[in-house]
């Protein structure tokens, strides 16, 4: 089918983050080429045998049958007052001594970053990014206007020695300092790092010497089935810089677009008002009866064994299928390990090759807020979302679109 040309008519209307994503630009780019046998190993999704479909229909059931004229008003009932409890205990449970004044309930975790660059960045404020990280938390970020820049990470999470020099850069140039650091500390996303406690306790150092806050994206932080995990950072923190974003949409459905905030109060006050009066109290009230219920440990447990069956049958895969020059992150969690290909490759330029071969995924360059070059190489894949079998065979179809292109 013929592409169609885009209909210009409205651009000199839009925005300028719009205009610029219309042109090619740097932020928001998933896309990978349609293809309807391919094995989609994009997709940061749960698999879908890991809905909990009876018991969220059961507490809607109940919540509906209990408490129906409130909780379908604006400002919800009581059982949305308990999914708030039900957090606050999940956070405690990882060491977070937060009140209930520090938490804030949002649509999802995309949300919870837009609410947070509303309240605190203002156009052309510097914000902290790791490099590579999640595309779509670079353009929430963009759209807010800050400036963003990459500091480097590696199989250990995020680099404090390069953290630092950035920051030691800019105090020498007169710039200003940084507002904002986003990093995802726990099975990062797209990499699978996990920062370690040694270079948590850094990072806090720096925030304190350099007056910035840091906003730990926490999706995937309770998705661990091997290792242990170091304390949040928010556990480790007592000077209130640490903001926390967490999230259902790994741990219950991405569908129900819940998540949450903990702030330190005079941040939280702050950021509640970017959010008052809009979030779905329905299905907060829905929540609240599922955590209620008893649901969201056991559940919890199934996913995880399924995910490290994906993640082990991916693993298997790639020792068995990609040619020699690849590497590949190894995660303890989450949902996703990043792939390096042989010296010669452009993921970017393979995958419609990549997609005749049966298989598609996200180039590595995507991840990146420059244009330097880096990830060229490589591709986020994930394991969250096909069976083992599929998982087999989307990476045997990977290596031949590698060979085929190195040919």
């Amino acid at each position: 089918m013929a592409e169609q040309a885009r209909d210009e008519r409205f651009d000199h209307l839009f925005a300028s983050t719009v205009r610029d994503r219309l042109d090619g630009g740097r932020y928001g780019g998933s896309a990978s080429p349609a293809a309807e046998d391919a094995v989609p190993l994009t997709y940061g999704f749960p698999y879908p045998e890991s809905f909990p479909t009876a018991e969220l229909v059961a507490a809607t059931e109940t919540v509906l049958e209990e408490e129906a004229a409130d909780v379908l008003q604006y400002g919800g009932g009581e059982y949305a007052e308990r999914l708030h409890d039900g957090l606050l205990a999940r956070e405690h449970d990882r060491g977070i001594d937060a009140s209930r004044e520090e938490l804030i309930v949002t649509n999802g975790a995309t949300y919870a970053l837009d609410a947070i660059a509303s309240t605190f960045v203002d156009p052309g404020d510097e914000v902290l990014v790791e490099s590579p990280t999640f595309v779509w938390s670079l353009s929430v970020l963009d759209n807010r206007g800050a400036e963003l820049t990459g500091v480097a990470l590696d199989d250990n999470g995020l680099d404090p020695d390069a953290l630092e020099a950035t920051l030691e850069a800019r105090e020498a140039a007169g710039e200003p300092t940084p507002k904002l650091l986003y990093t995802i500390p726990e099975f990062q996303n797209p990499t699978g790092a996990t920062l370690t406690r040694e270079r948590r306790e850094r990072v806090l150092e720096l925030a304190a010497e350099y007056d910035f806050l840091i906003v730990a994206d926490d999706a995937y932080g309770e998705l661990r089935f091997a290792g242990e995990s170091p304390p949040p950072l928010a556990a480790m923190d007592d000077s209130g810089r640490v903001i926390r974003v967490g999230t259902v949409s790994k741990t219950i459905a991405p569908g129900v677009r819940t998540g949450w905030i903990v702030a330190a109060e005079p941040l939280a006050e702050q950021i509640g008002t970017m959010v008052a009066g809009g979030t779905n109290t329905f299905t907060q009230s829905v929540l609240g009866r599922y955590i209620d219920a008893g649901h969201y440990g056991p559940t919890l447990e199934r996913l995880l064994d399924g995910y490290e069956k994906r993640r082990d049958a991916m693993l298997d895969a790639l020792e068995r299928h990609l040619p020699a020059g690849s590497s590949w992150t190894e995660p303890e969690g989450g949902f996703f390990l990043w792939v390096t290909l042989p010296e010669g490759v452009d993921a970017e330029e393979m995958l419609p090759l990549a997609a005749e071969e049966g298989v598609t995924y996200l180039p590595g360059e995507r991840f990146f807020v420059d244009d330097s070059g880096r990830g060229t190489r490589s591709a986020r894949l994930s394991f969250s979302h096909c069976s083992p079998a599929e998982l087999d065979e989307g990476i045997a179809a990977l290596a031949r679109a590698t060979e085929r292109y190195l040919d």
